[in-house]
């Protein structure tokens, strides 16, 4: 199976470990298991103590209940029957692809979003129809041209909300109007939601899954949650059918998440709102301060983001994106994703869910790394 080499990952894997200011992260800033249980307050020596007594068995090969119970309350209207745990939200959305799409079906996907939704039906065969999203539409759907892409015969709608790179945020309206597309022609529509929640006021974060009843959605411990290293996510959706077809396949892919994982997983979620409260905190203080940079810094512009703990700042320096973001790296240390790793030029994607004194210094050295390359004009 050929596929496109993955940009933002291959990029992530070869600069993140040695960056001095990493502000390319898109995880709201991680806890140890320690800072867990003294944010949630429970007693972590009685969880360790009672999960060390286990044996290292498969666990429940569908998913811990209590996990499942604690992602279903993340919903409206999803119950844990119709949730399928994965190996992350990596793991998700590859799962639905490899057990949905077929050599030939129809999918639209959105650009820039993450580059799963669109490399991976294709390296299956599918034919992936573009949905541009452009800034002077705040990085929204177009409804007209996602009519015109879809046909008869379309499989599939690929979306993300929040988007990633933008921070883009639909309105359940603008959803409901992509479920009706989708719903004239017996489309599912995939959305990518893992910084769902993150949003930066208190709006309900609407899913599709709730919304439509071939809307699936993909979820994960890592972004809105701070545990990556949980590796944890899962696909959300009423539709039977799906279910069916995933649960077939995850016996050649998946058998079960980690007993670990789901367990500490399950800690969290049972205490969803305190982690929410203080991620939130962290994303919308930060975005003032990367909002009060775009607008001291005269060579960068942006739209605003609106959720998720993103940003594709443009600027006005005459150099592509890889070259300004490699060579400012290794000038400054600040660590950014270029925008060609979106397909978008003249941009880079900022992270600013870290702490915050690592987003002040990142943000003073791009604009030094600014400084620099004028002066060598």
């Amino acid at each position: 199976m050929d596929i496109r080499p993955f940009a933002v990952e291959q990029w992530m894997n070869e600069y993140e470990v040695g960056a001095q200011y990493n502000i390319a992260e898109t995880c709201v800033d991680s806890v140890s298991v320690d800072e867990l249980f003294t944010l949630v307050g429970e007693d972590r020596d009685s969880f360790l103590q009672e999960f060390c007594a286990r044996r290292l068995t498969y666990g429940d090969i569908t998913g811990a209940p209590a996990f499942k119970e604690g992602v279903a309350g993340l919903y409206h209207t999803i119950r844990p029957e119709e949730i399928v745990t994965t190996h992350g939200a990596s793991g998700a959305s590859h799962h639905v692809f490899y057990s949905l799409i077929s050599p030939g079906d129809h999918i639209v996907s959105i650009m820039p979003t993450y580059q799963q939704l669109y490399s991976i039906p294709e390296s299956y065969g599918a034919e992936v129809s573009m949905l541009h999203l452009r800034q002077e539409n705040d990085y929204l759907p177009d409804m007209d041209e996602l009519r015109a892409l879809v046909r008869p015969e379309t499989k599939m709608i690929c979306i993300n909300n929040p988007n990633n790179p933008t921070g883009a945020l639909m309105s359940r309206e603008q959803l409901l109007e992509i479920v009706e597309i989708a719903r004239s022609v017996d489309a599912y529509v995939l959305c990518d939601e893992v910084y769902r929640h993150l949003t930066q006021d208190d709006q309900w974060s609407e899913s599709v899954a709730d919304l439509y009843e071939k809307g699936i959605s993909l979820g994960s411990m890592s972004k809105v949650f701070s545990l990556a290293g949980l590796r944890l996510g899962w696909v959300a959706t009423h539709d039977k059918a799906a279910l069916a077809s995933m649960a077939l396949h995850r016996d050649y892919n998946l058998i079960s998440c980690g007993l670990f994982d789901e367990a500490l997983a399950a800690v969290a979620l049972r205490h969803r709102e305190q982690l929410l409260k203080r991620n939130r905190e962290i994303i919308r203080g930060n975005l003032e301060i990367l909002d009060a940079w775009v607008a001291a810094e005269p060579r960068v512009h942006y739209t605003k983001p609106q959720a998720g703990t993103t940003a594709l700042v443009y600027y006005d320096l005459d150099v592509p994106s890889r070259e300004l973001c490699h060579k400012m790296y290794h000038a400054t240390g600040a660590f950014v994703v270029p925008g060609e790793c979106f397909e978008q030029e003249f941009c880079m994607r900022i992270g600013y869910a870290c702490d915050r004194d690592t987003l002040r210094k990142g943000l003073a050295a791009v604009s030094t790394y600014f400084d620099l390359w004028e002066g060598e004009k």
